[in-house]
């Protein structure tokens, strides 16, 4: 595949791509007035109709590049789907399905649907009958729904490869392959896609039409993220991580081990230590999987172990540290782990154990960085004091969507007379048949409480704690 394509010039604001003014004005409400990098580098080009692949991390702003291309193709009147975005995992579909009705807001009748594995199948069939304009999914789901005849694309005018790397890396290339040819030929194929490996490239010259390349350079500034590395014997790797924790005490981190085995040793060394702590790999079920990532998003949990594949396309906000208890095989994604600390304006910091056997690694890191890292000595750590617990702490409610429990039901549940401060309630989020809500720590048990003696809407609800 060639060099990047020259783009168009790179526009200031979202109003210069000559979007509907009701687009513009909900981009505004939204807070998106300046398009970041990937949408000032990519819209321009899937606006105008062309093929783009697109090198973008995680949090980069690149599902608003492919969802207002899209959403700006679709003719809502006719019930049809006419875009389709294909995500690794049910988490990312879920946020990519979100982020896309918020973009729409000023489309009244628009659909989109989540068709995922690890659902059941037969409400997703119900959906479909009556139609969905986008249709967000992972692509096993979305394969079975082709062989049943449930999911039609004739009429699709755009499919989205989101995440295409890590949708290669957990085995889906021949669903995508049989996806995308069930596709119309003359649809828009957008392809994103965190590292460039050649597997990414051999897909991109299969399925996109003389595509519109864009790379940007994701570099950090180096003050905002700062990366310290320490050198240790295999043996100390697991204690090292928590004296790590334990010197420089970041409210919230993201710990990286490259198998899943590490993981749950590094897991059992830090709950030694009295960290809160909460591993993601693959042996998780999917409910496993939704609940450790809401309590870490909640700030229930102040670290989460994960694999580089369990943890792609987790997009996580202010997180305070990244902790790369074995160095990535791989530089690329060496990159791509650290850069999920230390966004906009926020400081980051990453820490990096690095065994016997891991130098030649850290050489190809400075590399492609162009730089030298920053080595410290691990006699340098000191215990701070007690490893601090979360701010908050996440209720489970048995009855979600489904049972038409909504965000405002919830809240209002918690604050009515007498209840729990509003400011004290954070996020909420609200599956088909599950509802969590993040509370601070020191109101856990009265906000438990008020839930089970008052109920939602007057109806008793089954509550605990995670």
């Amino acid at each position: 595949m060639h060099d990047p394509t020259p783009t168009p010039p790179v526009p200031s604001s979202f109003r210069e791509l000559g979007l509907p003014p009701t687009v513009v004005a909900n981009l505004d409400a939204l807070g998106y007035t300046v398009p970041t990098p990937i949408q000032a580098a990519s819209l321009p080009a899937a606006l105008s109709g062309r093929d783009v692949m697109a090198q973008a991390k995680t949090g980069s702003g690149k599902t608003a590049a492919f969802g207002l291309s899209l959403l700006a193709q679709l003719h809502t009147e006719f019930r049809g789907t006419q875009a389709l975005v294909l995500c690794p995992t049910r988490e990312l579909a879920e946020q990519v399905a979100g982020e896309i009705r918020r973009l729409a807001k000023s489309e009244s009748n628009l659909k989109v649907l989540v068709l995922c594995g690890g659902a059941p199948i037969r409400p997703q069939l119900a959906s479909l009958e009556h139609g969905a304009h986008v249709v967000v999914g992972t692509p096993g789901r979305v394969l079975d729904h082709l062989r049943r005849g449930s999911l039609s694309l004739e009429a699709l005018r755009s499919l989205v490869l989101d995440e295409a790397d890590r949708m290669l890396d957990m085995g889906f290339r021949d669903d995508m392959v049989q996806v995308a040819d069930a596709c119309p030929w003359g649809r828009q194929t957008l392809l994103y896609s965190a590292t460039w490996p050649e597997d990414v490239e051999v897909l991109g010259r299969k399925f996109l039409r003389d595509p519109v390349i864009v790379k940007l350079a994701e570099q950090h500034a180096p003050a905002k993220l700062r990366q310290l590395w320490y050198r240790i014997e295999e043996g100390e790797r697991f204690e090292a991580a928590g004296k790590l924790l334990e010197h420089h005490r970041p409210g919230r981190a993201l710990a990286f081990c490259n198998t899943k085995e590490s993981c749950r040793s590094l897991l059992e060394a830090l709950r030694a230590r009295s960290v809160t702590a909460l591993a993601l790999h693959g042996d998780l079920d999917q409910k496993e999987r939704d609940q450790v990532l809401v309590q870490f998003a909640n700030r229930s949990v102040s670290v989460l172990v994960a694999t580089d594949v369990a943890a792609r396309g987790l997009d996580i906000e202010q997180l305070e540290a990244v902790l790369n208890v074995e160095v990535s095989p791989d530089a690329e994604t060496h990159v791509h782990r650290v850069g999920r600390t230390g966004r906009v304006d926020q400081e980051g910091l990453a820490l990096n154990l690095v065994g016997p056997r891991e130098s030649f690694r850290v050489e190809r890191i400075e590399a492609l960085q162009g730089h030298a890292c920053e080595w410290r000595p691990l006699t340098e750590l000191k215990r701070a004091g007690a490893p601090p617990l979360p701010p908050m702490a996440t209720l489970m409610i048995l009855g979600g969507r489904k049972e038409k429990i909504r965000a405002g039901d919830i809240l209002g549940a918690l604050t009515a007379a007498g209840g729990v401060n509003g400011k004290q309630v954070g996020k909420i989020d609200i599956n088909d048949h599950a509802a969590y809500v993040a509370v601070e720590r020191s109101v856990a048990q009265a906000a438990l409480e008020r839930l089970r003696s008052a109920g939602i809407k007057g109806k008793s609800v089954k509550v605990h704690r995670l």
